[in-house]
């Protein structure tokens, strides 16, 4: 499989037919994915690494990620990176904040057995709310076109472009993130907006306002590749609505006089 090592993060949405089943070509397959970009994903039932059927859930955002079990080194690293980085964005998001699934792709070997021991094997198995998954190939088929995902069968394996995807709590995908190894910001700025950016149907006043707060004090640090929470932004804003108030309440008792 050809490795990917070029990140690309690429937000604008572009129109593509379904590519023809010939050898893989990355611009196409890139075009593609990013044609998907505010798809809905199907209401697909799978099944779990315990053999138990598995509606993709639609009360939080999840992260969608597609491998072959049989594959030696692109999926491995892409999910132990893929870890490093989901690790970082729940101590910034919160460890309930998003679910993560993996897939595998490969209907005739990709069952729930291989699938617990591709867990087990990238150490990932007990990481909660992570589900990896198996299908049937008319629900990959239906799924991977809801993704704008493709992979050619090669020598090697399997051909594919390798990407996260960032699906939001409507079931909508909202970022394509791309590569075996991609910037932390990449994957958990979109989830930052999913998550504390955006007003909930019926949220109290005073819960909005706390994510609002989150979201615009949640900071990355290139430094030690992590986020934090800036006070002095938190502390900033209290001083300018503090001077803010407490000019509107002088020019009102100036007017009084």
């Amino acid at each position: 499989m050809r490795q990917l090592l070029v990140i690309f993060f690429i937000t604008i949405n572009v129109s593509a037919s379904e590519p023809s089943p010939t050898d893989f070509d990355y611009k196409t397959s890139l075009k593609y994915s990013q044609a998907a970009i505010n798809n809905t994903i199907g209401d697909y039932t799978f099944v779990d690494s315990y053999e138990q059927p598995f509606v993709l859930k639609r009360n939080k955002p999840f992260v969608l990620s597609l491998v072959y079990t049989s594959c030696y080194h692109t999926c491995p690293m892409t999910t132990r990176n893929l870890a490093k980085v989901v690790k970082i964005a729940r101590e910034a998001l919160g460890n309930d904040s998003f679910d993560v699934i993996t897939i595998g792709f490969d209907t005739k070997f990709d069952t729930p057995k291989t699938m617990r021991y591709f867990a087990t094997q990238q150490g990932i198995e007990n990481i909660s709310d992570w589900y990896y998954l198996s299908a049937d190939e008319k629900t990959i088929n239906a799924l991977i076109k809801d993704l704008g995902f493709i992979f050619y069968p090669s020598p090697r394996g399997y051909d594919h472009i390798v990407q996260a995807t960032v699906v939001a709590e409507n079931g909508k995908v909202y970022r394509q993130v791309y590569g075996e190894v991609f910037d932390t910001p990449l994957l958990v700025e979109p989830l930052k907006q999913l998550i504390l950016g955006q007003s909930k149907p019926n949220q109290p006043f005073l819960e909005d306002l706390i994510s609002k707060v989150r979201f615009f004090c949640t900071t990355y640090d290139p430094n030690t590749d992590n986020y934090y929470f800036d006070y002095s932004l938190f502390i900033g804003m209290f001083i300018g609505a503090s001077i803010v108030l407490l000019t509107i309440l002088f020019l009102f008792r100036e007017l009084k006089k």
